[in-house]
C-alpha cells in the first residue's frame, strides 16, 4: 500500500462514499468505528465485529479502493482479535487497526475518557492478529493513545513493542513539533487520525508519515449540511439549496456502476422498451 507518497484515506462508510473517493484518486478509505458508531446511533462501543465486518463487505463488493478497517479494540482479547481478522479480511479489507484501550470499550471514550491496557497485553493481541490472517499483504495497524496518556516517550515505547510484536503499521495522535521525532524513532510506517487539511501532502512526506485518515470529515460535511437546510426549511419554508436533482441523478447512475445493468436489461428485459425510444 505504501510507496514514496504519503496515502489519505477519507472516510468510507458505504459502497456510494467509497466510490466517491476513488473517483477522486484516493488510495485508501477508512472504516470508522467511530463515525459508524454515530451513524447507527449506538456507540463504536456498541458495535459488533460481525456488524462491522458486514459494513466492510458491502463496500468491498462493489468498490475496488483498499478499505482498512477500524477493529477497535478486538472485541475483547487474544482469541476476539483473532475472530475478528478473519472477519475483516474475508470481507475484502485491505487492512484493520486496533488499539489499545480496554475492552470491552467504554462509551467515555466519546469524551476523551481512555483507558489503556498494558504494554504486553498489547502485543499479544497484535501478535494473535498477525498469526491469524492468511494473506501477508493484510496489514495490522497498532494504534497508540499513550502519548496523550503518558508522553511521547511512552508512546514510542509502546509502539516500537507493537512493531516487534509484527505490527506493520504504528499509528498515533502527537504534537506537530514531535512529528519528525516519532517517525524516526519507530521503524514501521506512521499513521495518524486527522483532518485531510491539518497538513499538505508535501509536509506529512516531509514529517515522515505515511498514512493520515480523515475519519470525520464526510460525515461532519454531511451533518452540517442537512441540519442547515433543515433548519431553513422550518424557519422559512424552503431549504435554500440549487440542487439538480435530474443531473445528480445521472451522475449517481454512473459512478455506481448501473450503467452495466442498464445495458443487460435493454438486452434482455426491456427489449422492446428500448427498441421503442430508438424509434
Amino acid at each position: 500500500m505504501f510507496g514514496g507518497d504519503t496515502i489519505f484515506a477519507p472516510l468510507v462508510l458505504d459502497p456510494l462514499s467509497g466510490l466517491l473517493a476513488q473517483e477522486f484518486g484516493f488510495k485508501a478509505g477508512y472504516l470508522s468505528g467511530g463515525a459508524l458508531g454515530f451513524q447507527y446511533a449506538v456507540s463504536e462501543a456498541l458495535l459488533t465485529a460481525t456488524e462491522i465486518a458486514d459494513v466492510a463487505r458491502r463496500i468491498t463488493s462493489r468498490c475496488e479502493l483498499p478499505l482498512i478497517v477500524d477493529g477497535g479494540v478486538g472485541f475483547g482479547d487474544p482469541v476476539h482479535v483473532v475472530r475478528a481478522v478473519w472477519e475483516f479480511e474475508q470481507a475484502g479489507a485491505a487492512a484493520v487497526e486496533f488499539e489499545d484501550q480496554v475492552a470491552p470499550k467504554r462509551v467515555h471514550h466519546h469524551i476523551g475518557v481512555e483507558h489503556l491496557i498494558s504494554t504486553a497485553d498489547m502485543c499479544a493481541k497484535v501478535t494473535a492478529a498477525t498469526e491469524a490472517r492468511s494473506d501477508k499483504d493484510f496489514l495490522i495497524i497498532a494504534r497508540t493513545g499513550a502519548m496523550r496518556h503518558e508522553g511521547v516517550e511512552s508512546g514510542i515505547a509502546r509502539l516500537k513493542s507493537y512493531v516487534d510484536a509484527g505490527a506493520d503499521v504504528a499509528m498515533a495522535f502527537c504534537r506537530d513539533q514531535d512529528l519528525q521525532k516519532v517517525a524516526t524513532d519507530v521503524s514501521a510506517p506512521m499513521a495518524t487520525i486527522t483532518s485531510l487539511d491539518h497538513h499538505s501532502s508535501q509536509e506529512w512526506k516531509e514529517y515522515g508519515w505515511s498514512l493520515i485518515i480523515d475519519a470525520f470529515t464526510p460525515q461532519a460535511l454531511s451533518l452540517t449540511a442537512t441540519r442547515e437546510a433543515y433548519r431553513r426549511f422550518t424557519e422559512n419554508g424552503s431549504t435554500g439549496t440549487d440542487i439538480d436533482g435530474l443531473k445528480l441523478h445521472r451522475e449517481l447512475v454512473e459512478t455506481t456502476g448501473l450503467s452495466a445493468l442498464l445495458d443487460l436489461e435493454r438486452r434482455t428485459t426491456e427489449i422492446e422498451a428500448y427498441e421503442e425510444g430508438t424509434r
